[in-house]
């Protein structure tokens, strides 16, 4: 077992781009950027962390799952060394999708900063995608040991939730564009690659004809994808097509597709787990659909008479597919990493971009629920930003997200958190563009409870 702390001075992470993006040149950084310390060493399960101290540290430090693994410092990690706050965190490099032990590991990364530098007055687990939710996790499981939590674009229905309706996307997408099975919904082959472009020819193939974009629709309204591809401006559901053409780019096309996520990750969980925690048993389909939103229903519905087809029919080919179970085994473990319940007792705010195809944004709305419903509304602030892509953020909406929870944490009190004065203050950073908008995520169509036993 390591446990080497390394602290090495004149450390020289401050990268052209991120001077550049702070309005910085080498010669004009703050002197509290001046000379940072870099404390880094490995965790007990050989994980690394690191952490970079300002010359004139306030107090306040920052955890982040991927922060270990950067070469460059962002010009929003910049902005907080600059302001005083120290930064760091560890790598996904050993933990993966064993959530439960990245949350661990975050204190444990904590712990080694404070025994190398000194105890901290506000400690703040964050971090995006994976590390959004590691940092949500951390408020729920280890709270005594943090003050407050920025999670960006983390999902945060939950563990198993979000696999399932994964699940149910993929499922769909089967029984109606590869009704053989030749392709893997679970049990995903070693060959991930492989497997990546399998789907993506037989998705290409389907978006060519006009029967094959509504049976993209229909799964896509079912998995609650946000109709945005990257590189496109966001259609309007008015306009069918282009609606369609973003719900088939946030699943086949991009840089991360869906289907990608959905065929590595799924690999990834079920290598971990030791079996497949996701099931469909007991599914109505029919009523899946219908939970979506009005809009994305409208669209599918005229999609289906364009291309001449029964949404009746082609719902019941689903409902009447042989299903999938799950190893309950698989499913305990992923509970544990985590499922959410709605316990708060420090401050957490959560930022999402509406045109997340990987961490869809109506996960949120079962975040917030279970918040609410435990009676923690006042401890969760969730905004919203107006981009497309898995963790679309500029660094001036990282930055004006981040002081909203610190202006929390000293006055105990949530300033604005409209999308005007979101706007305005990131405009101010200097560091890029504010897209701040006033949102409500759709409701969450496939909730787990993890008191209730699994179908498998």
């Amino acid at each position: 077992m390591t446990r080497s702390i390394h602290v090495r001075t004149a450390f020289v992470a401050i990268t052209a781009a991120a001077l550049l993006a702070t309005g910085m040149t080498a010669g004009s950084a703050p002197a509290s950027a001046s000379t940072p310390t870099e404390v880094s060493g490995t965790l007990a399960d050989a994980t690394p962390y690191r952490f970079v101290v300002p010359e004139r540290w306030n107090g306040t430090v920052f955890v982040e799952l991927d922060f270990a693994a950067s070469t460059s410092v962002s010009g929003y990690v910049e902005h907080l060394l600059a302001s005083g706050a120290a930064y760091g965190g560890t790598t996904r490099t050993v933990t993966g999708w064993d959530i439960a032990g990245a949350i661990d590991n975050q204190i444990e990364a904590l712990e080694r900063f404070e025994a190398a530098v000194g105890p901290a007055t506000r400690r703040i687990a964050t971090g995006t995608s994976m590390g959004g939710f590691v940092a949500a996790g951390v408020a729920q499981r280890r709270p005594g040991s943090i003050d407050g939590v920025a999670s960006f674009c983390g999902g945060l229905s939950g563990a198993v939730s979000q696999w399932n309706q994964k699940l149910d996307t993929v499922y769909t997408l089967s029984r109606l564009l590869d009704p053989d099975g030749a392709l893997p919904v679970t049990g995903i082959p070693a060959d991930v690659a492989g497997s990546v472009s399998a789907w993506r020819a037989v998705l290409s193939e389907a978006q060519g004809t006009p029967e094959g974009r509504a049976r993209i629709a229909l799964a896509a309204a079912i998995g609650q994808l946000p109709a945005w591809a990257e590189s496109q401006p966001r259609p309007s559901p008015r306009d069918p097509d282009a609606y369609q053409a973003g719900w088939y780019g946030a699943l086949a096309g991009g840089g991360l597709p869906y289907i990608g996520q959905a065929m590595s990750s799924r690999r990834s969980l079920e290598t971990i787990t030791g079996g497949n925690p996701s099931w469909n048993l007991g599914v109505d389909y029919r009523a899946q659909f219908a939970a979506a939103s009005k809009q994305d229903r409208k669209v599918v519905e005229r999609l289906y008479r364009a291309a001449g087809l029964s949404l009746e029919e082609d719902l019941g080919i689903v409902d009447a597919g042989e299903r999938i179970a799950a190893d309950e085994a698989a499913v305990r473990q992923l509970e544990q990493g985590i499922e959410f319940d709605g316990a708060l007792s420090v401050p957490v705010l959560t930022m999402s971009n509406i045109g997340d195809q990987i961490s869809t944004v109506a996960q949120q709305d079962e975040y917030g629920d279970l918040v609410k419903a435990a009676g923690n509304g006042g401890l969760l602030r969730q905004i919203y930003v107006e981009s497309v892509g898995h963790c679309a953020f500029s660094d001036a909406e990282k930055v004006a997200a981040v002081d909203v929870l610190l202006g929390r944490l000293d006055s105990g009190r949530w300033r604005s958190t409209s999308a005007a004065t979101l706007n305005r203050a990131a405009e101010v950073t200097g560091l890029g563009e504010g897209r701040f908008l006033r949102f409500t995520p759709d409701d969450f169509t496939r909730p787990y409870a993890p008191s209730v036993p699994p179908q498998v």
